[in-house]
């Protein structure tokens, strides 16, 4: 969503967004708050969620069907005559429409068809759902961002999503050149996770270089790069929690305390909310009227965030890891930027690196995205 919105706003291309025919896209339903529709014919609708307006504007928008024979017949059309491509499925989701790299580079092998997914491709994590805030915290950043004796907390926009963007929008530029040159398009393989392991820059370089845990979180002080100072008394933070680290317009997506750690838990639409209330053992919560939709979790966010964290603090980080591994759901434990450079994901991403320095020896360093 990032990358398309700098290059309509740039006025340098037309971007066409293909969304659910019947619901359209999920962040239509993100909110409170909307803007009310002041003309037409739906005007006692909730209206436009602030947060579909903010990284959908001047794109244009149709609803397909991609199960359809007609459906697909529109997408390979427009696949013929496009320039790029962004996707954002599970890996081998596209291919059952035939809409996956390789079919689609059959219909027009100068098209470059850009993958943007939580865990890229490749690695024992490219199956799972990723989102904004899961990332954040498997990959270092919640970790360090905070009041120092207080909790984790994710940043206060979703930067994650924001920096991919980013990093797609170059790589899509670099693309457009090399097939300038070469006639080609190809597959760009982005993740949310290598993205944000890059961006922690300096701090990741630290904990590769000294081998030692970080030194945890500064608030707004200059991040130190020193060893971890002793450990500190253990605090539990519910109220805390509550407070800075939720997103204002989805409900529940935050982090909850375990019986020893932290669990990121993400409800993005009523399907998935769905599978983490079963999990749960609560699967009445979705025909619940409070709970039935993201705008009512949103007004019941205090009840329904204390009725989940009731739950999470019976089991540890890793029994819950394991209840939800496969699921679909978006979730991670929150991990340290030590544990982060170590994770096997980021290791089978090739995210760390050795490189030969003329007076140090080999230094293990960030990778790029």
């Amino acid at each position: 969503l990032t990358a398309h919105r700098y290059w309509e706003t740039l006025g340098s291309a037309e971007v066409i967004k293909i969304e659910h025919p019947t619901r359209g896209d999920d962040t239509r339903a993100w909110g409170p708050p909307f803007a009310k529709h002041i003309r037409g014919k739906n005007t006692e609708s909730p209206g436009e969620s602030a947060y579909f307006l903010s990284v959908n504007r001047n794109k244009k928008s149709i609803g397909l069907s991609f199960a359809s024979e007609a459906g697909q017949k529109i997408l390979h059309s427009l696949a013929k005559t496009s320039d790029i491509l962004v996707e954002n499925y599970l890996p081998n989701t596209l291919k059952k429409y035939h809409m996956d790299f390789a079919s689609v580079n059959a219909l027009n092998p100068r098209l470059i068809y850009a993958s943007v997914t939580g865990y890229g491709q490749t690695g024992p994590y490219s199956s799972r759902a990723g989102y904004d805030v899961m990332v954040e915290a498997e990959m270092g950043l919640m970790h360090i961002t905070g009041p120092r004796d207080g909790p984790p907390v994710k940043v206060g926009v979703a930067v994650t999503d924001l920096t991919t963007g980013l990093y797609t929008s170059n790589a899509i530029m670099a693309a457009l050149i090399a097939r300038g040159k070469t006639g080609k398009g190809q597959h760009l393989d982005v993740a949310l996770s290598d993205c944000q392991v890059a961006t922690l820059s300096n701090i990741a370089s630290s904990a590769l270089i000294s081998g030692e845990s970080d030194s945890g979180r500064w608030g707004t002080s200059h991040r130190m790069t020193l060893p971890a100072p002793p450990t500190l008394p253990e605090i539990r933070y519910s109220n805390i929690l509550n407070s800075d680290n939720h997103t204002a317009s989805i409900v529940p997506y935050r982090s909850f305390p375990t019986r020893d750690g932290d669990i990121l838990l993400g409800g993005g639409n009523d399907r998935l909310f769905a599978i983490l209330s079963t999990t749960l053992s609560h699967p009445a919560w979705p025909t619940d009227p409070r709970f039935s939709t993201n705008a009512a979790r949103v007004a019941n966010r205090d009840l329904l965030e204390s009725l989940i964290e009731r739950e999470t603090r019976s089991r540890t980080t890793a029994e819950w890891l394991t209840a939800f591994e496969g699921k679909g759901v978006p979730y991670a434990a929150v991990n340290d930027v030590q544990a982060t450079m170590r994770h096997p994901h980021v290791l089978a991403r090739g995210m760390v690196e050795e490189v030969e320095h003329a007076m140090c020896g080999v230094l293990k360093v960030v990778g790029t995205p």
